[in-house]
């Protein structure tokens, strides 16, 4: 679905895409179900009036134009906590027709997922509960209003449970974000890129940055008490996949919050990351460099399954920032690169770059595959966010579209470590991660295979 939300998904016990019926239900009476900012109840939905019509649009454009939301109809409720459940329509009749209602009254036309959850109980007779899984986005009603004070083009936004309406700055604002970020996503995946490397020390430590913006962005509170609870998430957060180590400093910078461990110009470990405040963000994480004489000539190299843990590693962290902290959606573009710090980044490099050879190696062979050194290789694409911020097969593709664009730099046809269609080849890990990956990668439902 478009719309996934952590707390959410953490309440109904699973995804909106497969929430069951019978967890739904469990809902009645649980205060912690209660209605919110981004949840909302209704006994049944049909929009069959110009009153009901300009009610629906503004219930899913009041979750459009704050953080996104879902609305479950089928269930009463009583001062916002659940309180029974009155099974309703789910015909695709009226999941189309709602679907025309909101199309044709709002501007732009919300974009919003419907998901018909039925009574599995033969005596329902075809009835149930229905989500309807809002994203984030600026919108206005265009229905006739019923109120005639009102203006014809009304932009509600969802406040705590009920529905409060945007002033003209609230909307300038909110357009001038969205066309700004959607213009072209890749000019700011540069923009972030570039401001993380700033921050590099220009000491030639070969890093790999990752950089995301998603296609919707989203809208970070930053006040003291959201910066406390933040410090206190990044600081319990592991930096790598099946580690422990976790930022140690989190501080607050220009529309964004930066989160570091170790020292730049620590030779074991150096991590730098920046979460911005539309959902955008790079982390930068020194990679371990191993040394090889070959022929009388002494090579520095890195493993392909380090980079492969590095990058996916790196992609969830960004993309969990993205979805859950600034409450973004939707698509994001994404780019790694294997750099030597600053010196070495393609845009504006300084005069003083310092290039060295660099050889990847199989990881559990002596003999180096590549065919070439590099001192600069990237890979981009373009993934669902809310598959990156799953660890997951999906979370594994992704990674794999980066990894073999990165790898092929060096002559090297695809990361062995990991396959395109979201495996983890077994044989592909060096012995350090082997192990630690292969429980990692059954415990979220990744497929291992040995060849």
């Amino acid at each position: 679905m478009l719309y996934r939300s952590r707390r959410l998904e953490a309440l109904f016990g699973s995804p909106l895409g497969s929430v069951s019926y019978a967890r739904l239900a469990a809902l009645v009476d649980d205060p912690e179900a209660a209605e919110a900012e981004d949840l909302d109840y209704k006994r049944e939905l049909t929009a069959d009036d110009d009153k009901k019509k300009e009610e629906f649009a503004k219930d899913v454009a009041a979750f459009a134009n704050h953080i996104g939301g879902v609305l479950i109809v089928g269930m009463a409720e009583v001062r916002g906590v659940p309180s029974k459940v009155m099974d309703t329509d789910i015909s695709d009749h009226l999941r189309r027709h709602l679907q025309q209602v909101v199309a044709a009254n709002t501007a732009p036309p919300v974009r919003f997922d419907m998901r018909a959850v039925p009574n599995p109980r033969p005596e329902a007779g075809g009835r149930g509960l229905l989500l309807i899984a809002v994203p984030r986005s600026p919108h206005a009603v265009t229905a006739p209003p019923t109120v005639h004070t009102q203006k014809a083009l009304r932009y509600p936004r969802r406040a705590a449970s009920k529905t409060d309406w945007l002033n003209e700055t609230d909307v300038a604002t909110a357009y001038q974000r969205r066309f700004a970020a959607g213009a072209d996503r890749s000019a700011r995946l540069d923009t972030v890129e570039r401001e993380l490397l700033s921050a590099l020390p220009l000491n030639g430590h070969p890093h790999l940055i990752v950089a995301l913006t998603p296609e919707i962005p989203g809208e970070m509170v930053m006040n003291s008490e959201s910066f406390g609870r933040y410090r206190t998430e990044l600081q319990g957060v592991s930096l790598l996949i099946q580690e422990e180590d976790a930022f140690t400093t989190i501080r607050v910078g220009s529309r964004r919050l930066i989160a570091t461990d170790g020292h730049p110009d620590d030779l074991s470990h150096h991590s730098h990351c920046e979460l911005h405040r539309d959902g955008s963000g790079a982390f930068a994480q020194r990679v371990p460099l191993r040394v090889m004489d070959i022929d009388d000539e002494t090579y520095t190299w890195l493993p392909p399954d380090v980079v492969v843990w590095l990058l996916m590693s790196a992609l969830n962290i960004l993309a969990l920032h993205a979805r859950d902290r600034a409450g973004a959606t939707g698509t994001a573009r994404i780019r790694a690169a294997l750099v030597q710090s600053s010196p070495r980044h393609p845009v504006d490099p300084p005069p003083r770059a310092i290039s060295f050879p660099l050889i990847i190696d199989h990881g559990t062979d002596d003999v180096p595959l590549s065919t070439q050194s590099c001192t600069y290789a990237d890979g981009e694409a373009v993934a669902l966010l809310d598959d990156l911020a799953i660890e997951g097969p999906a979370l594994v593709q992704a990674t794999s579209r980066l990894a073999d664009e990165i790898v092929q730099a060096f002559g090297i046809a695809e990361a062995s470590p990991i396959t395109p269609a979201g495996e983890l080849r077994q044989a592909g890990w060096g012995t350090p991660l082997r192990n630690a990956m292969t429980k990692w990668a059954r415990a979220h439902g990744i497929d291992v295979v040995t060849a």
